[in-house]
């Protein structure tokens, strides 16, 4: 097959309840149907994606859905707990008192299940919150978090593209008729310095499973990853959130503890 050889379907949940509480318009029927259509047209690359920690959701019912999806013929899985973004629906709800985040236990212990139980199903975890059968890992993914260029086409797209950072409007109507009249669909740009370009490389690369090679990161940005994020390390390895890697007294490879892994989004924040 050429051009497109991998689909990812946003699947999210095999509970209709779920779903309306997450606000999609689709049902778990529609989504699986998805996914089967998509290998009897000969997709052997497919992913899912799930969200998991709702407010109301427990340990039992994340344990049925991660059995469904391991019997879909899916080579890759995402799993990402629900974050309420401001300006969301879910976000009103929670400033109004309607809901209540889960608790931070109940959430790791969630993530912790999927991660062991996924695993054991030949699913290994290769980010934060991915997980792929042998020769699956998605290299779109892992160009993204070793901060290589990538182009994104669509209303609200962003590409990154000689360390300057392009978003497309965000509305469809408008969007089509620009590319029509041959106009720009950019809203916005930014050009990153060589410092911004590293530190992001670093919040993005310690996300992986592999962490961050500090020869491969001189090399790749120009800078000494010890020196550079000198002032954030020592507090997140104090915290146990990284660890350090060393061959023969020196340090080689910085990456995330299990720890860390719970926490990601501060470590990130951190070396930003």
């Amino acid at each position: 097959m050429n051009g497109v050889n991998r689909l990812s379907v946003g699947l999210q949940s095999f509970d209709d309840q779920k779903l309306k509480k997450l606000g999609r318009i689709h049902n778990c029927r529609k989504a699986q149907e998805a996914v089967y259509l998509a290998q009897s047209s000969g997709f052997k690359n497919i992913s899912i994606d799930l969200i998991f920690g709702l407010w109301d959701e427990r340990l039992p019912d994340w344990k049925k859905e991660l059995q469904k999806a391991v019997s879909l013929p899916v080579t890759h899985i995402s799993a990402y707990s629900l974050t309420y973004e401001k300006g969301t629906a879910l976000s009103k709800m929670l400033k109004k008192g309607l809901i209540k985040p889960l608790e931070d236990e109940a959430v790791a212990g969630m993530y912790e299940y999927a991660v062991d139980f996924l695993e054991g199903r030949g699913f290994k975890r290769y980010e934060v919150s991915n997980f792929s059968q042998s020769g699956y890992i998605c290299r779109h993914n892992f160009s993204y978090w070793k901060n290589e260029p990538y182009i994104g086409l669509g209303p609200s797209a962003v590409s990154y593209i000689d360390g300057v950072r392009k978003k497309n409007i965000p509305d469809v109507k408008e969007y089509i008729a620009r590319i029509k009249k041959g106009g720009s669909v950019i809203k916005s740009q930014e050009k990153l310095y060589d410092v911004q370009k590293a530190k992001e490389t670093a919040a993005l690369k310690i996300r992986t499973k592999e962490g961050i090679n500090l020869e491969w990161f001189k090399e790749k940005t120009g800078f000494d990853f010890l020196r550079l994020e000198k002032a954030s390390i020592i507090g997140l390895q104090e915290k146990e959130l990284i660890d350090y890697e060393k061959k023969d007294g020196k340090i080689k490879r910085v990456s995330l503890t299990k720890k860390g892994f719970l926490f990601c989004d501060i470590v990130s924040s951190e070396l930003l």
